[in-house]
């Protein structure tokens, strides 16, 4: 096959026919126009790139869409090449987007977009997104505010900092009523809510669910609650590292109770067992921490 052939076929078949084709199917509620997720069971694949590319948020396997034939089916480059090439005309199901995507990538570093946006106030749409839709509680909504990982985001979301071990935000996890992304350009690295110096790290998908394991636990001063943002970055691994090197260092797998969870437990745990600190699994009675937070507060 020509060099020319591949390209010229690269550019006809994006990576959704592949997916669509191959039983997965787009997970509306968590994806953005920029970062499209898709499942076949517990199988998770982004795709970016405007289609043409992909990677696996649980794993460090990536590339476009030969790669990614051969990384769901195990075949070799020859046999991917006709499996993409089977798919030239194939139009995938276009889903129905909840939100407009931004017409323009703003100007602004990561760093000065955030410092743009205001802190949410008592009564302010994300005080009460958090408040009455997700059932924080005031407490720890402040604590939040005080900590400066929180801004109001537009439409009624919030903003939930992720920053790196100086304190500079790489970029932030964005949550609404009818939204759920992260920041265009950003990093994933961690974000942090509790004592910078604690010996405790509880892990936790998303900064909602770090906020609702504090409310359960009333947030402790021992305690660091920490979200990965649902993926698992070199960045995100080597922050949680740097904080294992503290003396009597517990590391707490608080993920979800669903098998996306528990392949970030086994990967927590591996984590420690290579830098010899103590393990523990922590998990909600429903399926993450917010979900258990909210069916407390209407019981």
């Amino acid at each position: 096959m020509e060099k020319a052939d591949i390209e010229e076929l690269r550019g006809r078949v994006g990576c959704a026919a592949v997916l669509e084709t191959g039983g997965f199917a787009v997970d509306l509620k968590e994806s953005t126009r920029k970062a499209v997720k898709y499942r076949r069971g517990d199988h998770i694949i982004i795709v970016i790139h405007d289609g043409k590319g992909w990677f696996d948020p649980l794993s460090d396997a990536k590339g476009d869409v030969y790669s990614l034939v051969q990384h769901l089916d195990g075949c070799d480059f020859p046999e991917a090449f006709v499996q993409v090439a089977s798919l030239v005309g194939f139009e995938p199901s276009e889903p129905e987007w909840k939100r407009r995507s931004r017409e323009t990538v703003p100007d602004l570093s990561i760093p000065d977009r955030w410092a743009a946006r205001r802190k949410p106030w008592r009564g302010s749409a994300t005080w009460r997104y958090l408040r009455d839709e997700r059932h924080i509680p005031e407490q720890v909504i402040r604590t939040a505010i005080g900590q400066n990982v929180l801004r109001e985001g537009p439409r009624g979301s919030m903003w939930a900092a992720h920053t790196d071990a100086t304190g500079v935000v790489m970029g932030w996890e964005e949550r609404g009523p009818e939204w759920r992304g992260f920041a265009a350009g950003g990093s994933k690295v961690l974000f942090r809510l509790g004592s910078e110096t604690a010996a405790r790290v509880c892990v936790t998908e998303a900064a909602i669910d770090a906020m609702s394991l504090a409310a359960i636990e009333k947030v402790r001063r021992d305690t660091l609650y920490v979200s990965t943002g649902g993926g698992w970055s070199p960045a995100t691994d080597a922050a949680i590292r740097l904080l294992a090197a503290r003396p009597d260092f517990r590391l707490v797998a608080a993920t979800d109770a669903n098998p996306q969870g528990e392949v970030f437990v086994t990967r927590l745990r591996e984590l420690a067992d290579e830098d010899n600190c103590e393990f523990q699994r922590l998990k909600p009675d429903s399926d993450d921490w917010n979900a258990m937070l909210q069916e407390a507060a209407n019981a």
